[in-house]
């Protein structure tokens, strides 16, 4: 095993001098060449053991490396303080364009594998601690890795604090929880493959100017009719209504691989973004993180989905009433930036029913959201319940308005 040479250019962070600038700013080198750092054609980048030669394997939970043989640990200081500065958005996309993404040339830093059943590609840094995948649990072999084009550089990661068993714990707390399953589900819980990987991400900032035009709905009530047909209407008084602010928005977040369910990936949030530290290779050595194969153009267009939706809540907000109509909403956009980060997630298969499912656990926080079985009967039940109790409420309504009968008329 020989020294590794320094590292080859961190994909797109290297085609013009102001990469220079960006690493100054944040504090370090674009080498990520660290002490006792060797490079093996078939592992990619490792870190030796100072006492038995073995691989050190990032320690969830200790914060550490440490050596599965001889037991030694060496502790990693994280700088959790090191505020990750932003990208200029624009700028980038207009050396993406430049560039024609182009730098498939360039010999990746880290090792890519393809998996041959679900598509994905996953990022090997450090050792290969598993050989299946952790989307679709298939076997992964090392005559798989291809090459990777160039990529914009990784600028943050949050460290994966949650262990393993306490994603367990986790799990089977939020199986307990899910009160339209079936018994036998809730009875006997899962079992399955468990695996810790770093997600790619993009987070955009904004500063949004709206300008908005709608209608307030206000509610009324009216009695109309006589006699059996007496009754008691509601209705809708229109105001005419519009406006403009600003409103910056922070860390939007946007996950950067397909063939993952987005909405409850979205449900893993909020990430405890004042724990990001400056990219740092030991972090996971030994684990499994995935590339981006979300481009940043494509990552912005789903981030401006999310911003536009919570624009058009604060208009509805601003409007009032009891009920909104928004018939226009213009959005301009200022002060465009991004980062590229890597967040950890355990995610959980297993099968119940014949059928696959999986769940996803936040590696920071212990969140917890994934897929699950429903019991129809128990729906079924509940939606019956729900008829009876409306039922008997209008039966109520009715013997107390002498025979009226509301109706809600928009």
């Amino acid at each position: 095993m020989q020294t590794a040479p320094p590292p080859p250019p961190d994909s797109l962070d290297v085609i013009d001098p102001e990469d220079v600038d960006h690493s100054r700013r944040h504090g370090r080198a674009r080498s990520t060449e660290l002490p006792g750092q060797l490079v093996d054609e078939s592992k990619g980048r490792i870190f030796p053991c100072p006492s038995c030669g073995a691989d050190l394997v990032y320690h969830i939970g200790k914060q550490s490396l440490a050596c599965e043989f001889c037991g030694h640990v060496e502790t990693i200081v994280l700088e959790t303080d090191e505020v990750i500065e932003e990208r200029d958005l624009l700028a980038m996309l207009e050396r993406l364009k430049e560039n024609h993404l182009d730098g498939e040339d360039q010999q990746p830093a880290e090792c890519e594998v393809r998996c041959d059943s679900c598509g994905g590609t996953v990022l090997f840094n450090g050792t290969l601690s598993s050989l299946s995948c952790p989307y679709c649990a298939s076997p992964l072999q090392r005559e798989d890795v291809h090459k990777a084009a160039a990529r914009i550089g990784v600028d943050g990661i949050l460290p994966m604090r949650v262990t393993e068993d306490a994603s367990h714990a986790g799990i089977g707390a939020w199986v307990k929880g899910r009160w339209f399953a079936p018994n036998r589900f809730l009875r006997e819980g899962v079992s399955g493959d468990i695996h810790a990987v770093y997600l790619p991400f993009w987070t955009f900032d904004a500063l949004t100017l709206n300008n908005y035009r709608g209608q307030r709905g206000d509610h009324y009530t009216v009695t109309v009719g006589s006699g059996k047909n007496r009754r008691t209407v509601t209705r809708t008084r229109w105001t005419p209504k519009s406006g403009r602010f600003q409103r910056f928005f922070d860390d939007v977040v946007v996950l950067a691989v397909k063939g993952l369910p987005v909405q409850l990936i979205q449900e893993l949030e909020p990430w405890p973004f004042e724990e990001l530290i400056d990219f740092d290779q030991r972090v996971v050595a030994g684990q499994m993180a995935r590339t981006y194969d979300t481009p940043l153009d494509k990552g912005f267009s789903d981030a401006r989905v999310r911003i536009e939706a919570a624009v058009e809540r604060e208009v509805r907000g601003r409007i009032g009433g009891d009920t909104q109509r928004v018939s226009h909403i213009d959005t301009q956009y200022d002060a465009m930036t991004f980062k590229h980060l890597l967040l950890p997630v355990w995610i959980f298969a297993y099968r119940y029913g014949g059928k696959p499912y999986r769940v996803f656990v936040n590696g920071a926080t212990g969140e917890v959201q994934g897929e699950r079985p429903y019991s129809w009967v128990k729906i079924t039940l509940a939606v019956i319940a729900g008829l009876l109790a409306a039922a008997a409420i209008a039966l109520l309504a009715q013997s107390g308005q002498g025979g009226g009968v509301q109706f809600n008329v928009r």
